[in-house]
């Protein structure tokens, strides 16, 4: 339970960040107290909108000293509830704007932690660079959010998750002090490596104030296309054939299965069938290359390849950037194209990549038994092993009797998750919603472990106390 702040303790924030710091007007404060989902409704009395790192600073030097629990929040697209106060101080970090530098030839960039994905993305454009961490919810995740619950996102299987795109980050720690860590390094063996700590944390160990960003070349051709395939486990194996004939090139690998497909021409206005026929699955495959035009020879190659070996029985190549974004658009908007079909049990799961297939059957298997008529719309970021494995309402059931079930369905789904040695999260984190189930997966010494860093570094337990163990 979170005790409520003194009032000598919201005076003595407000006063140190001053007019245009915070709010208590209950308008204002509305939109950031839920998420997209609407799961989650909070609460809090006071918002903090801190300009720079020593007001955060300053901030949560003064929550130290009085007790007071403050829970960090960037965009507000987590869809775990780990951003969303329930009686502790709300400390946005939206207004940390500043791009303090970009360095081409160190291919890197630093940018404060208010900076959505986006913007990161066209200012290392730009400098004739790119960022590629890439999300349907790029516009308003934030660079913060995004290292707080390393965030992983479309192209994964070439460039890695935000962990790995991340050369230093500056953050204020549980006590005020700031870990100045904004270094441009590749290789710095002197110790531990702080900033891992902070990313994934979820605000529990300090907040991410600036990044320094690992940039990339930008690539010099991009072919793109859309697959028609009778399984998932035909996706794998076309997934291993892309891997092996273009050296590394697959940039993304999106699998969907048919039922998502028929959401989103059902619900998404200006959608349409991206292939003339109606396969049980979908992949859409993105190649890359720094040589003019072999991205698009290479994807040739391969879907000539693959229909001859029986994997695959339509493909459609985007001939313009319009139909790229076309194909784009039927996957990004597979969550969207849910919510008019009625609520359901959401899961972000990963396992090994060459288990995905059988993972998808067990799964599908097990709800099915646990509850018959259950719709399941499963799609993902199949190259790096993650599945958004969603499961819907039956058609005219009872919604709030099936909702009720959630966390029952979960463990149906999740038990298989185990059982391939998979993970229950494997992109947006823990936060309030998976906490607790966490503990029947995680050993006793990986919590106990957890535990320990968290009271060696934030004592108090005043950093988003609900979420992590």
């Amino acid at each position: 339970m979170v005790i409520p702040p003194s009032p000598t303790a919201l005076d003595a924030l407000k006063s140190a960040l001053g007019p245009g710091g915070w709010t208590q007007d209950p308008d204002e404060i509305a939109p950031w107290l839920t998420e997209w989902r609407n799961k989650w409704q909070g609460n809090t009395p006071l918002m903090l909108t801190p300009r720079t790192t020593a007001e955060v600073a300053a901030a949560v030097a003064i929550c130290s000293e009085h007790g007071v629990a403050v829970v960090p929040q960037g965009g507000d697209t987590g869809l775990v509830g780990g951003q969303i106060p329930y009686g502790e101080v709300l400390l946005s970090t939206r207004k940390l704007r500043a791009v303090r530098d970009v360095t081409p030839l160190d291919d890197a960039m630093t940018v404060e932690a208010g900076v959505t994905l986006l913007e990161a993305q066209q200012h290392a454009t730009a400098a004739g660079r790119m960022f590629p961490l890439s999300l349907a919810a790029e516009g308003s995740a934030t660079i913060g959010g995004v290292i707080s619950t390393n965030a992983g996102g479309t192209a994964v299987i070439r460039y890695g998750v935000m962990r790995d795109l991340v050369l230093g980050i500056e953050a204020v720690m549980p006590d005020g002090q700031i870990f100045n860590g904004l270094k441009r390094l590749r290789k710095d063996n002197t110790g531990y490596d702080l900033k891992q700590l902070l990313i994934g944390a979820e605000g529990t160990l300090g907040i991410v104030t600036a990044a320094t960003l690992k940039l990339f070349p930008i690539m010099r051709s991009r072919a793109t296309a859309m697959v028609g395939l009778d399984s998932a486990h035909a996706a794998i194996e076309l997934l291993a054939r892309a891997k092996a004939e273009t050296g590394g090139g697959v940039e993304a690998f999106e699998l969907m299965k048919r039922i998502g497909m028929e959401f989103v021409l059902k619900h998404i206005p200006d959608t349409r069938e991206p292939l003339d026929s109606t396969p049980p699955w979908y992949v859409l495959i993105e190649l890359v290359s720094g040589e003019p035009g072999a991205a698009e020879a290479g994807l040739e190659r391969l879907l000539a390849d693959a229909f001859e070996a029986g994997l695959i029985n339509d493909a459609a190549i985007a001939q313009n950037q319009a139909q790229r974004a076309d194909f784009w658009k039927v996957r990004e908007e597979q969550s969207a194209a849910q919510r008019p079909e009625g609520g359901g049990w959401k899961h972000d799961v990963s396992v090994p990549v060459s288990r995905i297939a059988d993972f998808l059957d067990e799964a599908t298997a097990a709800v099915e038994r646990f509850h018959p008529g259950a719709r399941v719309g499963a799609f993902g970021h199949v190259g790096d092993g993650n599945m958004h494995y969603d499961v819907l309402c039956p058609p005219g059931a009872d919604l709030t009797a099936f909702l009720a079930r959630w966390e029952e369905g979960s463990q149906v789904v999740h038990d298989v998750v185990a059982r391939y040695d998979g993970s229950i999260s494997a992109e947006h984190g823990l936060g309030r919603l998976k906490t607790e189930e966490a503990r029947r997966y995680k050993s006793p010494l990986e919590i106990a472990t957890m535990r320990a860093v968290r009271q060696a570094i934030d004592p108090k337990r005043i950093m988003n106390p609900a979420v992590l163990f």
